[in-house]
């Protein structure tokens, strides 16, 4: 979805700056979900952990 608004960002203002921006708020959410993911997936070893 981002990949999208970053290309019509780019086509229609020829930024690319914004372009590029767009490119990285992409990967810091990708980022941010793996934390998550691997925060959630250490939260289940540690409750389990005990029975």
């Amino acid at each position: 979805m981002i990949n999208k608004l970053a290309w019509d960002v780019f086509r229609n203002t020829g930024s690319v700056d914004a372009f590029l921006e767009l490119k990285n708020i992409e990967e810091i959410q990708r980022k941010n979900m793996k934390v998550d993911e691997n925060e959630n997936n250490q939260d289940k070893w540690s409750s389990n952990f005990g029975k």
